[in-house]
């Protein structure tokens, strides 16, 4: 049995930063349910689908968006694949209007609105019966100090999925719905989907998995996304997980060491060299520059080449007048630069004083604890 494992999809997140593009990312980002239920329907390749919390940025999202999410879902339920759905901390149910009160009686599939624990379902898939058990973190009714203990479980044949939008092993607060795999293990399930951390993780709990899929499509550059859609494969024999490529765009950061560059055209060439037409990118600087950088000059003549680019400044800057007054400093980084200096003053030829120009970079990049 085939699992897609979707959670943290925020749907509707405007990613400001991206300025002219920031609208073009966010109906791009905000296709991502679109894909998958076609990528489920084309392929067939899942037999149910969970969705574990933060489907949405907010528990209101705008009425067209959660239409078209609705109509995505309604497109699975017809075609005969089962759908789970549980609310997350960003698009929690708590509040009166969160788009679940809105649309619960409507929602396509099991949607899981209980505030404790609860055996939500039992779905037959394949011939196979299996119990769906979950909750929807709601303030005030829902138990998190301490975390909850006991986890409903049927005796009874079948697979055993539980979903839930939380923090394993790890306590941020109520409204990250703390979990203890202690308190899981004893409930023996075959499989927990989890949602709320971004980043792709299994646990193996008893002879079950508890899994975060991570989120699919990037938001920002401290959270990029893992680009790949989550599979759960349950039965027979220890469940496992696949990964399949979900065409999202890359959203990545770029270290470059710019200390052996004696030149600003060679910063600039080897920023060109990175370019990438498809990809969001922060390209940071690091080590020792030759002189001030022209970052926003840069910036103008090599954005062209990305879907979008940034480019941080993180380097010691070695332009001839910070240089001098380092070297009146009484300290090993006054020492080290009147060194070099003199060895520089006395330097046979062209290529010796690019070796100690060079040596005066490195060093002082490791003096300012950067690493080389």
């Amino acid at each position: 049995m085939r699992i897609l494992h979707l959670a943290d999809l925020h749907l509707g997140w405007l990613p400001h930063s991206l300025g002219p593009r920031a609208e073009e990312r966010q109906r791009e980002r905000d296709s991502l349910l679109s894909r998958a239920v076609d990528w489920v329907l084309a392929a067939r390749g899942a037999d149910m689908v969970i969705i574990a919390g933060d489907l949405f940025e907010t528990h209101r999202p705008p009425a067209a968006l959660a239409q078209r999410v609705v109509a995505d879902l309604d497109r699975l339920v017809q075609a005969g694949v089962p759908v789970i759905t549980v609310p997350g901390n960003h698009d929690e149910i708590t509040y009166h209007d969160s788009v679940y009160r809105q649309y619960g009686p409507r929602w396509p599939g099991v949607l899981i609105r209980d505030p404790m624990p609860v055996h939500a379902a039992t779905l037959t898939i394949k011939g196979v019966p299996v119990h769906i058990y979950g909750l929807a973190y709601t303030g005030g009714l829902t138990q998190t100090n301490p975390p909850i203990k006991n986890f409903p479980r049927l005796e009874a044949d079948g697979l055993h999925i539980a979903v839930f939008h939380g923090s394993l092993d790890w306590d941020a607060g109520d409204r990250s719905l703390p979990l203890e795999s202690a308190a899981l293990l004893k409930a023996r399930y075959d499989y927990v989907a989890l949602g709320h951390i971004h980043q792709h993780q299994v646990h193996r709990i008893g002879n079950g998995l508890a899994v975060y899929p991570g989120m699919v499509e990037g938001k920002t550059f401290s959270d990029p996304g893992v680009g790949y859609f989550t599979v759960a494969v349950l039965g027979p024999g220890p469940a496992r997980v696949e990964t399949v490529p979900a065409g999202a765009r890359a959203v990545r950061v770029v270290e470059m060491d710019v200390t052996a560059c004696l030149e600003l055209a060679e910063i600039e060439g080897r920023l060109a060299g990175a370019a990438d037409r498809e990809a969001i990118v922060q390209i940071r600087l690091t080590g020792a520059a030759p002189e001030r950088l022209p970052l926003a000059q840069w910036q103008e003549r090599l954005a062209p080449g990305f879907y979008h680019l940034e480019i941080v400044d993180d380097t010691v800057a070695l332009d001839s007048g910070v240089v001098d007054a380092w070297a009146e400093e009484p300290t090993v980084r006054g020492q080290f630069v009147r060194r070099i200096k003199a060895a520089l003053a006395q330097a046979a030829d062209a290529d010796e004083r690019r070796l100690l120009q060079k040596a005066l970079r490195y060093g002082l990049a490791a003096l300012e604890g950067q690493a080389l």
